[in-house]
Formats: structure tokens, sequence, C-alpha cells
């Protein structure tokens, strides 16, 4: 089955296509890497599909609803998430409380009710607090809870920003350069923690990522951007061998089982 497919996807801004009749559809389960040089697109089309920007023209459809021009916080209650290039968490809240933020701004529970602390708003506040401490727990960051996030080690800052996302219980999740920043240690740690976030919770990923070792070995199948367009797609292997991607992006072919 198909959870995210994307048909002739463009956004221009003036008289720039900054993502040129882009398609490519991520069966559900998948691990999907979209890769390609600085400037290609890929956070442009990270955009798109969760409701940033706009497409000029083209559709995004996810688990077969067209959810073109829908906005971000439709697209986020429908079971898409994302995590951001650059960490984006509020650093002197604790590692708790920025997860209980994230998890909060996505309840449907009325001011109203939450005031009167009605019994069926406790059972909902007891039903968050057990999924966070699920997901911080297999995530390795329950001793972490009460401190400031700004305190973080980096690596753990990232981790953070991953179980923000996983606590709004998403089926799709985005990860804008998950391994940025990490030491090859953390990297390969990140990879297997990858796989088994996506086992456990039952998603399909789709990711962003310059380190080609991590992308390679983690991704069944990877869509190359080039100047806004696509210009290769297939397994780790076959994009590694493609002479226009090793022209526009790799330089050299990148090993597969190596990172």
């Amino acid at each position: 089955m198909t959870c995210l497919a994307l048909h002739e996807v463009c956004l221009s801004f003036g008289g720039l296509r900054a993502v040129d009749r882009v398609s490519f559809s991520i069966e559900t389960g998948a691990i999907h890497g979209l890769i390609g040089p600085n400037g290609a697109g890929k956070t442009t089309v990270f955009n798109c599909i969760t409701g940033f920007y706009r497409p000029t023209s083209g559709a995004i459809r996810f688990r077969e609803r067209d959810i073109t021009g829908l906005r971000p916080d439709q697209i986020a209650r429908l079971g898409i998430a994302r995590t951001f290039q650059n960490v984006q968490l509020f650093r002197s809240l604790s590692a708790l409380d920025n997860v209980l933020v994230a998890k909060h701004s996505h309840m449907r529970t009325g001011v109203f009710a939450e005031g009167l602390t009605l019994p069926f708003v406790r059972r909902q506040e007891r039903q968050v607090r057990d999924k966070v401490d699920e997901v911080m727990a297999f995530l390795g960051l329950t001793d972490i809870q009460r401190q400031p996030a700004g305190n973080l080690p980096f690596g753990s800052q990232k981790r953070l920003e991953l179980v923000r996302a996983l606590a709004l219980e998403p089926t799709l999740l985005l990860l804008d350069e998950p391994a940025s920043g990490l030491n090859v240690s953390e990297t390969r740690a990140l990879a297997e923690l990858l796989l088994a976030v996506r086992d456990r919770f039952k998603l399909t990923i789709l990711l962003v990522e310059h380190d080609m070792g991590f992308v390679m070995n983690i991704c069944g199948t990877i869509t190359v951007l080039n100047f806004g367009g696509k210009i290769a797609e297939g397994t780790p292997r076959e994009v590694q061998n493609s002479p226009e991607v090793v022209k526009a992006y790799l330089g050299e072919a990148v090993s597969v089982g190596t990172t």
C-alpha cells in the first residue's frame, strides 16, 4: 500500500522554480531517502508535504487522501510529523515539558474543559503522560526528563526532537538531516535506532540526509534531486552507480554496507 505519493509537484517563487515536476511514492513501512546537493529542493519538498508551502501545481496524496494545500496543523492531525535540520527545542524547559508542549498542541480538548479539569480531561492527561513516558523510555531518555533541554548533549537533543515527533503518534515521519552534527558512533547508533523506531511504532519514514553512508545503509529506496527536479530513483546500489548522480552529487561511489 502506498503511504505517500507526489505527482508532478511544482513550486515557484517568482521566476525561480524551486521544485520542478517532482513525482515519487513511498510504500507503507518503508524508509525512503531524499538526497541531492545543497539547494536541490529537498527541504522545500518537505515543506510542501507538511503544508508550510502550497505547491504551484501538482498533487500530494497521503494514504489515498489529497492533502495538497492543507494547513500544517491539518496535515499533522492526519498523521504526518517532522523534525527540522536545526534542532528547535525550548531550551529553558525540561526535556519532558518540551515533549508535553508538542503533544498538547495536538490535543482536541478545549480550554473550557481543561479549566474545569473534567474527568475525561484527566483521563486524557494520563494517557498523554503514559505515551510520552513510553516513547522517552524507548529512546533512552528517561533519566534526563527533568533536565533543561538546552543543557543536554547535542546527540540527546536530536533524540529529544525525535521523541517530540513520535509523541504525536504519526503514521509518516519526515526527518530533515537527522545525522547532522553526529559523530561516527552516534550516526551508527541512530541508524539502528531508526530501524527499531520504524518497527516499534509501525512508521513510514522519509528522510533527507547528506551522510551518504547513513542513507545507503538505512534506506530501501532513494530519490535524488538536483536543481529542483528528480534525476534518479532506485535502490542504494542503483543510485550509487548512476553516472548522473555521481556527476551531480556523489562525486564518487559510496559503498553500501558502511557508515
